[in-house]
């Protein structure tokens, strides 16, 4: 099993269309890339604790690749908008790529100059951060597969 990790603002959308794809075994919804261990759902949106809300991604390589997930993140969200998706603003909010290893730095890294490069943003500065992985916090159980719970995710 592979294990990939994407911020693309509230946490809530992107695991449930995550969870949707075929080869994709398990998805959590959490927190990355911040300075406080073991934070909760208050503590993030101060946007004092660093982290990112931010989906782990479970998946069998065969059936689904890194760049698969990684083109759909690009196309999930919009990368150029800084700390913010929609309505939601603040750094927990940000357009972010934790790597695992080297492979996944270098496919996110090209994805993202593609995605300058086609045009897509219209020229807009493509805003993601492409940054070594840190602990993956697994957010509260309420916040866990929320669609599923509520019939209802964030834009």
């Amino acid at each position: 099993m592979e294990r990939a990790i994407f911020a693309l603002g509230c946490f809530w959308k992107p695991q449930f269309l995550y969870s949707q794809l075929p080869g994709v075994v398990k998805t959590a919804v959490g927190y990355c890339g911040g300075n406080v261990d073991n934070p909760h759902y208050r503590q993030v949106c101060t946007d004092t604790t660093g982290h990112a809300e931010a989906v782990l991604v479970e998946y069998e390589e065969d059936k689904v690749s890194y760049e698969e997930l990684v083109k759909h993140f690009f196309s999930w969200h919009d990368p150029t908008t800084l700390n913010r998706q929609g309505p939601d603003r603040g750094s927990q909010y940000r357009s972010a790529i934790f790597y695992l290893d080297e492979g996944q730095k270098l496919i996110a890294e090209a994805a993202k100059e593609r995605a300058s490069q086609e045009g897509a943003f219209k020229g807009r500065l493509i805003v993601t951060e492409i940054v070594p992985a840190a602990t993956f916090w697994t957010a509260e159980e309420y916040h866990q597969d929320y669609y599923k719970k509520h019939g209802a995710v964030c834009s």
